[in-house]
């Protein structure tokens, strides 16, 4: 692989790819679906960045955060690198905004499969 390729990969993960989120009990897929960008991306890095400055503010005296700051900022971490979802609750679109999007990756199954899938840089290979 040339470095061009690389590079070009890279600045196509920005674009993000659709993931859908599948039930936890059957494997069947829920509707759920999120366009999520690659761990290569200019986004991704910027969410890393994001990550590490809120760590740091929510740092007591000690150089400490709580387990409960530390998960608060991983969600976000996670929900920036959601760029596009379908969602519907009570038959009704859900819109896409940055606080939505945390309260679904909190539900453990969830956040865990786009945690998954988002770090699987096979998900994200170049585009033929």
């Amino acid at each position: 692989m040339q470095l061009d390729a690389v590079f070009a990969n890279a600045r196509d993960q920005d674009q993000g790819r659709e993931m859908e989120i599948v039930s936890p009990f059957d494997g069947t897929p829920t509707g759920l679906k999120m366009t999520v960008v690659g761990p290569d991306s200019e986004t991704a890095h910027r969410a890393r960045l994001a990550l590490a400055d809120e760590l740091a503010e929510m740092a007591d005296s000690d150089g400490r955060v709580s387990a409960e700051n530390r998960d608060r900022a991983r969600v976000r971490c996670l929900a920036r690198h959601v760029i596009r979802w379908n969602a519907e609750e009570d038959g009704k679109l859900v819109p896409f905004a940055a606080a939505n999007v945390e309260r679904v990756l909190r539900v453990g199954w969830i956040g865990m499969q786009v945690d998954a899938w988002a770090s699987d840089r096979r998900n994200f290979g170049p585009r033929s």
